[in-house]
């Protein structure tokens, strides 16, 4: 293992990141707190406990949630789309380095930055509302999961887009809203039967019910169910991954 290859990346995407304070970290945070704001403050004192949980503090673990997804795929999809723009991926391909090197790299910086975010609106949200994390563990065990399961998805993005407006499509078009109907914002057992029954369908339902339990001890879908969710999506990404490296696809081309 070429631990000095793989810092050498890290260290990069990480002074890349701090480079641009304002756009990757301050942006999101600022976001966020204005949710937490119109959400958490005016529309939540006006809404009743969910399962004895106030509205306010019940929207903490989703709007964390929808931050590290999106981070998680725009991190990690930009960071391996501007070599392959800049024909700098040649020299990466070339260099002494395996493939499992060059994606330990870019996705560990990638998944380090959206936990730092995380966090950071973990923090900020103390400001406006008051809660408590009953499984402090298991909450860094799903924020670490779905950083780094994300930030695959996100690599996998990156090698797929042959334009910056591509690498916006899927955050856009199919993750936000997913994570807007995936229970960020309230509880799917508010739903009409039916719609309860088609919304497990949507994947981020288990990531944010997952995370909700790691606060409250309480979520719409069994904890259980929720990791095996999250893990199987991470196995599909790996799968993915793979095969992009074995192939060379849009790598090599």
């Amino acid at each position: 293992m070429n631990l000095h290859a793989i810092h050498a990346i890290y260290r990069f995407e990480m002074a890349r990141t701090f480079r641009t304070l304002m756009q990757s970290i301050a942006s999101p945070v600022l976001s966020t707190s204005l949710y937490f704001v119109v959400f958490g403050s005016a529309i939540g004192g006006r809404m009743g406990a969910i399962d004895g949980v106030s509205y306010g503090a019940y929207i903490v673990p989703g709007l964390i949630m929808l931050s590290i997804l999106n981070e998680s795929v725009s991190n990690a999809s930009f960071g391996i789309y501007l070599p392959k723009w800049s024909g700098t991926i040649f020299e990466l391909l070339s260099a002494p380095v395996s493939y499992i090197e060059v994606l330990i790299g870019y996705v560990g910086a990638a998944a380090t930055k959206s936990v730092m975010l995380g966090l950071l609106i973990l923090a900020t949200a103390r400001l406006f509302v008051p809660y408590g994390i009953a499984h402090p563990l298991w909450m860094v065990a799903f924020l670490l999961l779905t950083a780094v399961t994300f930030s695959l998805f996100g690599f996998i993005i990156g090698v797929w887009a042959e334009s910056f407006e591509q690498l916006q499509v899927v955050p856009l078009m199919v993750l936000t809203p997913l994570t807007f109907l995936g229970g960020a914002f309230y509880s799917i057992t508010m739903l009409p039967p039916l719609w309860q029954k088609i919304t497990l369908f949507n994947p981020v339902v288990y990531l944010i019910s997952g995370f909700r339990w790691s606060f409250f001890g309480a979520a719409d879908v069994d904890v259980v169910t929720s990791t095996a969710a999250t893990l199987g999506f991470l196995a599909l990404c790996v799968i993915a991954v793979s095969w992009i490296f074995r192939t060379g696809y849009k790598l090599k081309q």
